[in-house]
């Protein structure tokens, strides 16, 4: 893969998602021009903070748009952590948003009882096979910082589960689209492994 664009819509720690790309073995950009998003190969949503505000951002930009042109086209995408978020119908932070709409479902508060946010280490339980995910073992730790999950409405859209005082989904797949709710950036040599999984896909 020769170019992966890292979508910048100015929220989140950008230069560590490049860094660790970089590491992965991709030709790496980060970029909010529309015109570099449009002639990426993969494509990267990463992003930290409030849905509402990520979706306002997108939108002025017209990057709403050029990445459902970019997962239609059949690019390799992948969100991180709020990217992953933002892929479905709406979400209930403070007040009701509507996101990209490119998965069916919502995205709620997590419902359990102990901390959140959820920050921390904790273990994913695949629920499919998936190239993503190819020489990690199953039950592998990765590293999270959130307070909302996503609720999708198809379980085939699921790619794994992790279990914090409740069961939540912390990855889908659908076709050439992926997201996770961790941090694969931060998860050591496992979520690096991960990476170099999305840089090979052709």
């Amino acid at each position: 893969m020769n170019s992966i664009v890292i979508i910048d819509y100015g929220m989140g720690n950008l230069r560590s998602v490049e860094k660790a790309l970089e590491k992965a073995g991709g030709k790496v950009k980060v970029s909010h021009d529309l015109d570099d998003v449009r002639s990426a190969e993969a494509i990267v949503l990463p992003g930290v903070g409030a849905f509402g505000d990520a979706m306002e951002r997108l939108t002025r930009r017209g990057l709403d748009a050029a990445i459902k042109e970019a997962v239609a086209a059949g690019k390799p995408f992948l969100g991180i952590c709020l990217g992953l978020a933002l892929l479905f119908d709406e979400s209930d932070e403070h007040g009701v948003h509507a996101g990209l709409g490119l998965l069916p479902g919502r995205v709620e508060l997590l419902p359990t009882r102990l901390k959140v946010p959820h920050i921390g280490w904790n273990r994913i339980s695949a629920q499919k096979d998936s190239r993503l995910f190819k020489g990690v073992p199953n039950g592998s730790y990765f590293y999270f910082v959130h307070s909302y999950a996503v609720v999708p409405r198809l379980d085939t859209d699921v790619l794994c589960r992790t279990e914090y005082g409740c069961e939540f989904v912390s990855g889908i797949e659908r076709g050439n689209m992926a997201a996770v709710q961790f941090h694969p950036e931060k998860s050591s040599a496992l979520g690096l492994r991960m990476l170099k999984n999305f840089v090979s896909f052709s």
